[in-house]
C-alpha cells in the first residue's frame, strides 16, 4: 500500500536527522539518544495520537543539547570484523545478544502488530484502542486501515462505512455514559477521560483487523534476527513489506547482527524451512477436517485443559534454593505435614504481599496450566501481550460470534454496531470465497471472537490474572483472567489464594476513573496542574 508520508519542515527535518534514521519511512530506528529518552518516548507513544517523529518535537526536541555525536551506522572495522567471525562464522548466537536497537513500525494492521509482538525476548509498546479515538483520517485522507489490491475496492467500500458507524457512535455513547455516570467530586479532566475510555472500550468491537496501528519495539539483535525470519515467511505481503524494511532499518544501526538474514544459504533456508512447515500444516488440517468445524457452542469460554505439578511440588520448589537435601527428600517432609501445618508453610512461603507486584520466586514455576480459551479478538490482543507464557491462536473467523455489549444497545447504537458486524462478515465471506484465506481476517471486526491457547506457570497465572483482573480493565479480559482464577483455584486452591489482588467484584463500573484521579494526583503534586477546590486526594 501507499504508506502515509508526514511531512515536516526543513527545521524539523534538522531536529530529526541526528536522532531517526529517516523521516519519511513508516518504520525508522532511534539513534543517538540517551537509553532513558528512548524509553520516555516509547512509554509516551502509547497514549499520543500522533506518530513518533511529531511526538519527538512535540515534547522532547527542546530539550535536548544542540550538536552532539554524529550518527555512523556502521559498528566499526574491528567490531564488524569480530561480530562476522564470530557470529556469522562460527553461529555464536549468543554474541547477537548483547546489541539492542529501538525500531518504530508505523500504520501496521492489527494482524501484524499480532506477528511483531509474537517473539518473547523483546519489549513493545503499542497504540491504545483504549485511549485514542480512531476516527480521524490519516494524513494524505482516509479512515486508518490497511489497504492492498489484492483485496479489492469493495473492501475499502466496507472499512469506510464501518468506521463511518465508529466514528458516528462515539459521541452517542460518550453523552449516554456521561448520564450513566455522572461526575462525583473527581476532577472534571479526569472524569471527561474515564467517559471517552469508557465510550472506546465499549466500541472498540468495531473496528476491523485492518485498523492500523504504531508498534515501538526494543530488542536484542537475535530476537530482530528470529522477528525478520518470521515475517519473511509469512503468507502476508503486509507482513513480508515490513520484514524487508526493519531488515533496511537495522542494516543501518547494527548490520552484523542481521547479517545472516539475506543470505541465502542461513536465512534464506531458514525461511524456505518456516514456509514448508507451514504450508504442510495446513495441509494436515484440511486432510484431517479441521478446518472452519462448526462450534456447538460459539460463546466465550474459559477451559482449563491440563494441569501439571501439585502443590506439594510447589512448596518443594520454593524451599529448594534454601535447603541442603534433595527435592525428592523436601517433597516426602511436605508430605509427612498435616493440612494446617502445609497451609502455614504455603502461607510464609508467599510471604506478606502488600501490592500485587510483591509475588513468591521461582518455586510457583512448579506448577502449570494450560487454559484453551474463546474470547472476543480485542481481549486476545491484551492477553498475547504476556511474555512469560506460550500463546498459540487460531485464525480469525466469524464461526464463533461477536460480542456485542449490553450497554451499547442501552446507549442507542446496538443497530449500528450489528450493522457493522454484518458488514464485516461478509466481507470476510467475500474474502474467503475468492480464495484470499490469509487475508480474509482483515475484514472482520475485534468484537469477532478467536480461540487460543495460554499455557503458563503459576508464577505468571499469578501475574496475569491480578493484572487483567483489575477494576480498571477492559471487561471482557477481566472476566477470563476471573475465570482463569477460578479454575486454578478447583486445582489448587493454596495456590489461588495467594492471588490476593484479583478484583472479581461486578458492580457497574467507570473503569478508567481511578487511574485518571491517579494521574491528576500526581499532576497536582508536581506543580502541573491545580486542584479544584474541594477536592482531596485518596488515601
Amino acid at each position: 500500500m501507499d504508506y502515509p508520508v508526514e511531512q515536516f519542515t526543513e527545521e524539523e527535518q534538522a531536529l530529526l536527522r541526528p536522532h531517526f534514521t529517516n523521516v519519511d519511512l513508516p518504520v525508522f530506528a532511534l539513534v543517538n539518544l540517551p537509553e532513558t529518552v528512548k524509553g520516555a518516548l516509547f512509554a509516551r507513544y502509547s497514549r499520543y495520537q500522533g506518530t513518533l517523529r511529531r511526538l519527538y518535537l512535540d515534547e522532547f526536541a527542546a530539550e535536548m543539547p544542540e550538536g552532539g555525536r554524529p550518527f555512523d551506522g556502521e559498528e566499526g572495522k574491528r567490531a564488524a570484523d569480530l561480530y562476522d567471525r564470530i557470529f556469522v562464522g562460527y553461529g555464536d548466537d549468543s554474541i547477537a545478544q548483547v546489541g539492542g536497537a529501538h525500531v518504530a513500525c508505523e500504520w501496521v494492521s492489527n494482524i501484524l502488530t499480532k506477528q511483531l509482538q509474537r517473539g518473547r525476548l523483546a519489549a513493545y509498546l503499542e497504540q491504545s484502542t483504549r485511549y485514542i479515538p480512531y476516527d480521524r483520517e490519516m494524513p494524505g485522507g482516509g479512515y486508518r486501515y490497511y489497504r492492498d489490491e489484492l483485496l479489492g475496492g469493495r473492501f475499502g467500500e466496507a472499512m469506510d462505512r464501518i468506521f463511518s458507524i465508529y466514528s458516528d457512535s462515539i459521541p452517542v455513547v460518550e453523552e449516554w455514559a456521561a448520564g450513566q455516570f455522572p461526575r462525583g467530586d473527581e476532577p472534571e479532566g479526569a472524569w471527561r477521560s474515564s467517559i471517552r475510555a469508557k465510550a472506546l472500550d465499549l466500541l472498540r468491537g468495531l473496528l476491523p483487523a485492518a485498523t492500523l496501528s504504531h508498534v515501538g519495539i526494543f530488542a536484542s539483535g537475535q530476537a530482530y534476527e528470529q522477528l525478520l525470519l518470521r515475517l519473511m515467511a509469512s503468507p502476508l505481503p503486509e507482513a513480508r513489506g515490513f520484514g524487508e524494511m526493519v531488515l533496511g532499518e537495522l542494516k543501518k544501526v547494527m548490520p552484523s547482527f542481521v547479517a545472516r538474514v539475506d543470505r541465502p544459504d542461513r536465512g534464506g533456508e531458514w525461511i524456505e524451512y518456516l514456509t514448508e512447515r507451514r504450508e504442510a500444516t495446513e495441509q494436515w488440517v484440511a486432510r484431517l477436517g479441521l478446518d472452519r468445524a462448526e462450534d456447538d457452542n460459539p460463546g466465550p469460554s474459559v477451559e482449563l485443559i491440563e494441569v501439571r505439578g501439585s502443590e506439594d511440588e510447589v512448596l518443594a520448589s520454593c524451599l529448594f534454593e534454601g535447603a541442603g537435601v534433595s527435592e525428592a527428600e523436601t517433597r516426602t517432609r511436605i508430605g509427612a505435614l498435616d493440612a494446617s501445618e502445609r497451609e502455614d508453610l504455603f502461607r510464609a512461603l508467599v510471604g506478606e504481599r502488600r501490592n500485587r507486584r510483591h509475588r513468591p520466586g521461582r518455586g510457583f514455576e512448579a506448577a502449570s496450566y494450560r487454559f484453551e480459551i474463546v474470547s472476543d479478538y480485542g481481549a486476545f490482543r491484551d492477553l498475547q501481550r504476556h511474555r512469560i507464557l506460550t500463546c498459540q491462536w487460531q485464525s480469525l473467523t466469524p464461526d464463533l460470534g461477536a460480542w456485542i455489549p449490553e450497554e451499547v444497545d442501552e446507549a442507542g447504537v446496538g443497530e449500528a454496531y450489528r450493522e457493522a458486524l454484518e458488514i464485516s462478515r461478509e466481507e470476510f465471506e467475500r474474502l474467503t470465497d475468492g480464495g484470499f484465506d490469509h487475508l480474509a481476517p482483515y475484514a472482520l471486526c475485534l468484537g469477532y471472537r478467536i480461540r487460543y491457547v495460554l499455557d503458563l506457570n503459576a508464577r505468571e497465572a499469578m501475574q496475569l490474572i491480578e493484572l487483567r483482573s483489575g477494576r480498571e480493565g477492559h471487561p471482557t479480559y477481566r472476566a477470563v483472567a476471573i475465570a482463569m482464577r477460578d479454575a486454578i483455584a478447583a486445582e489448587h486452591p493454596s495456590i489461588a489464594a495467594s492471588m490476593e489482588f484479583v478484583d472479581d467484584s461486578e458492580e457497574e463500573r467507570l473503569e478508567r476513573i481511578l487511574s485518571e484521579v491517579r494521574t491528576h494526583e500526581k499532576q497536582v503534586a508536581a506543580g502541573t496542574t491545580k486542584a479544584p477546590p474541594g477536592f482531596s486526594t485518596l488515601g
